[in-house]
């Protein structure tokens, strides 16, 4: 523990431990399991812990960026739903043939400092204006406390279903 995290209180503190909590989780449903089983797909969902661990960590950082940016990304471009760019987007959720599970842990390890960093020196009251997409209306601003909130939510729930996936494999279970 560094001196800083010894110092640190309050709030920022609190979104650091929060955070912490939720990447052990998700990290823990990994521990122990070949690539092969990584990749399992062991319920009715798409989804493979080391898909979950990718796609925490590709959404983490995108929305680390935005809170260092100030949001200054564009507006997302019309996508055309061709078959390559469904296989892209479905393998943000599982591993290819050239990622491995350590490979997308040790990412998950290097965003995760770099979120923790922008947590105890960016302005929590900073808002950007989040782009406008078919989700997202225009005129939506987000503080980059809220941001941060936003990290640990995405986080907790793709735990969730990393233990379930987990679970479903071999037994192990994170809690309980």
């Amino acid at each position: 523990m560094t001196t800083n995290e010894q110092t640190l209180t309050g709030e920022r503190a609190d979104i650091l431990d929060f955070l912490a909590k939720h990447r052990y989780f998700l990290r823990h449903t990994a521990e122990g399991l070949t690539d092969e089983q990584a990749n399992t797909r062991s319920t009715v969902s798409a989804l493979t812990i080391g898909g979950l661990v990718k796609h925490v960590a590709a959404i983490e950082k995108h929305w680390a960026d935005f809170a260092r940016d100030g949001g200054a990304e564009g507006v997302p471009e019309a996508v055309e739903f061709t078959p390559e760019v469904i296989a892209s987007w479905e393998n943000q959720f599982r591993l290819t043939e050239t990622e491995t599970l350590a490979g997308v842990l040790a990412e998950y390890e290097k965003v995760a400092a770099e979120t923790d960093e922008l947590v105890r020196t960016l302005d929590l009251n900073a808002s950007y204006e989040l782009p406008s997409a078919p989700w997202q209306p225009p005129g939506v601003f987000w503080t980059v406390r809220r941001v941060f909130l936003h990290i640990v939510a995405e986080t907790a729930q793709h735990a969730g279903h990393a233990d379930i996936i987990r679970e479903s494999i071999d037994g192990q279970k994170t809690m309980g």
